[in-house]
């Protein structure tokens, strides 16, 4: 077969497409990222009452109210289920909000792109733009004789083939391109490369070209002995869209004498099963997804096939029921047609007369639909223990802790925040200070975050490094030494790391306690031994973690991202399910979505 091919390839282009079936025009939203399973000195006193111990119902913990201007809650005021740090914006969203990394990506490009237009080019630029800098992809299929000129031309780029195969692919460009570059390829050299094969098939898969991914798997399994695993999952996902299906679980077992599939993988199966009616195999699949404990938390497309045996209603209810707590345990977030299937569903049980209805959560938590309050995003007072014990354990007390930090640092450390009140907020200090771009600023950003926490009423615990202490361009004396006056301050050693003093600070203070940080503390999250401690750190994470929301400029108020005060995450009252799902593919794995599916008995 693939001699062949080779051979139809030689002969001339247009033979090509014999081969290779006409493609179209990617969308580039559509695009994946790569083709591969890619000690302050100073004490003092405050009058403030501590009654923050540890209350029997999170929900009603103290809270500070969205605003710039009021701070706790004045008498006779109804209590807020949500403790804000002052000088949060209402209308602000969350780091952890959907879309927001993507939204961000999207707007540093612009501004790199418009800095690039504007910066001149003169005679002393020693860098001259060459075709290898920015390069002229073709807007057209090139004969081989035009492919050999534009390769010459290139004379800085390494791996042409790869090289330009890369740039298609990013660019979303027409796959006749890319059929084109093939021919030229495989003219110079006789042959075609795993690498190049496995770009030119992503380029396929992500453009729905399946036809062109049968001819592509034919031509790799005669070639090579093997496929890697971003090859067979891109094989899974484009067989499952089609008649040949079936052929994607000899692409799983094989898979499995290698690797452990993901769940993704087992997802674009079941879907597939359903949709040609084989519930046996969905089960089966399914089942086994359980058993291997492959749903991680923070998956979320992975299960978005159960939810099209909701047309078999009363045969799979309760099958139906489990996949829905099975979502809830894992915080797993089906996408948009998983929820249109459960709505349809529930729709359909004329005796039980559901109504799904698509909203969103307010500010305060409530449903905009029905009314319904979700769950808190404060954790239990026996959900907070469970956590903090977890934490010290693995985090603060884990087998690779001394890399960040030494025991007789880690230990000065512990004693020091015993001796101490418990703090309100724990203030990452390089983190924050490097907000600011401009590196003369660092501690003057540190001194205007700190200032606007304790003129509050808070008491801030910052922590930096010893290097902060030392006079210089970056770290002002005055402004070090009034954060000094202002905050309590523990600066560790220069290798050391935030992160784990943070985190014990934080939790040992109680579950009022929050930390400034931009950090996102994906690696301490990692280190917890299961999926519940994991999807309580989350949870605490987004309850606590101030965000600063903008840069902080000279005179203005310093800013923070809203905190939710609901949890997001499937959730019901008997009477009510509400579902948060994902519209579109912008979702990072640290991000939760904004929009709902709530289904409510008709009365």
């Amino acid at each position: 077969m693939r001699s062949s091919f080779i051979s139809k390839l030689q002969t001339c282009s247009n033979h090509f497409y014999m081969v290779l079936h006409h493609g179209t025009v990617l969308n580039n939203r559509k695009l994946c990222f790569s083709a591969r399973c890619l000690s302050s000195k100073e004490t003092f006193q405050k009058n403030k009452e501590r009654d923050r111990i540890q209350n029997k119902d999170s929900e009603k913990q103290r809270g500070y109210r969205i605003g710039r201007d009021t701070y706790g809650q004045e008498d006779g005021q109804k209590e807020q289920r949500n403790w804000r740090v002052p000088f949060q914006r209402v209308s602000s969203k969350s780091v952890f909000a959907a879309g927001t990394a993507k939204r961000t990506s999207e707007i540093l490009k612009r501004k790199a792109a418009l800095v690039s237009e504007m910066g001149p080019f003169t005679l002393e630029d020693p860098k001259p733009k060459t075709i290898a800098d920015k390069p002229n992809l073709p807007d057209r299929p090139l004969s081989i004789v035009e492919w050999r000129n534009l390769k010459e031309s290139m004379v800085n780029v390494q791996r042409f083939d790869i090289y330009i195969m890369n740039k298609l692919f990013n660019n979303g460009a027409d796959l006749n391109i890319a059929k084109s570059l093939l021919t030229f390829v495989v003219t110079e050299t006789g042959t075609l490369s795993y690498e190049l094969l496995l770009r030119y098939l992503t380029l396929c898969v992500m453009g729905g070209q399946d036809t062109e991914v049968f001819d592509v798997y034919d031509i790799m399994q005669a070639s090579f002995p093997s496929l890697e695993t971003g090859a067979s999952s891109l094989f899974i996902k484009s067989f499952c869209r089609t008649e040949r299906w079936g052929e994607a679980l000899v692409i799983l077992q094989e898979l499995k004498k290698v690797v452990t599939p993901s769940p993704r993988n087992y997802g674009d199966i079941i879907s597939a099963a359903v949709q040609h009616s084989d519930l046996t195999t969905a089960w089966m699949l399914y089942d086994e997804l359980i058993k291997k404990a492959l749903f991680n938390g923070a998956k979320r497309a992975e299960v978005k096939e159960e939810g099209d045996k909701m047309y078999q209603p009363f045969q799979h209810k309760q099958r139906l029921v489990d996949v829905l707590h099975h979502m809830r345990d894992n915080q797993i977030y089906p996408q948009k047609k998983l929820a249109e299937s459960i709505k349809s569903w529930f729709e359909s049980l004329e005796d039980q007369k559901w109504e799904g209805r698509w909203t969103a959560v307010s500010p305060t938590g409530m449903c905009r639909c029905c009314g319904t309050e979700l769950e808190s995003i404060q954790l239990t007072e026996e959900e907070y223990q469970q956590l903090k014990d977890k934490v010290m354990v693995n985090v603060i007390q884990g087998p690779d802790v001394f890399n960040k930090t030494t025991p007789e640092e880690l230990e000065r450390f512990i004693a020091y925040v015993n001796r101490k009140p418990a703090f309100d907020v724990v203030v990452d200090g390089l983190n924050v200070a490097n907000i600011n771009k401009d590196k003369s600023k660092l501690s003057e950003t540190l001194l205007a975050v700190v200032t606007a926490l304790v003129l509050r009423g808070l008491t801030v615990l910052v922590l930096g490094r010893k290097h902060m202490l030392r006079p210089s361009r970056s770290w002002d004396r005055n402004n070090m030494n009034s954060l000094q006056q202002k905050a309590h301050c523990f600066f560790t050693e220069n290798i050391s790391e935030d992160d784990p003093f943070l985190l014990y600070a934080a939790l040992h203070s109680g579950n009022h306690c929050q930390f400034v940080s931009r950090d996102l503390m994906r690696d301490h999250k990692a280190c917890l031994p299961n999926g519940t401690s994991k999807r309580l750190f989350f949870k605490w994470q987004r309850g606590h973690q101030l965000v600063i929301d903008s840069y902080i400029a000279p005179g203005r108020k310093v800013c923070f991202q809203g905190i939710p005060s609901y949890d997001t995450i499937v959730q019901t009252s008997g009477g009510s399910w509400h579902i948060p799902y994902d519209d579109s593919g912008d979702r990072c794995t640290y991000e939760v979505p904004q929009k709902w599916l709530c289904l409510t008995r008709k009365h």
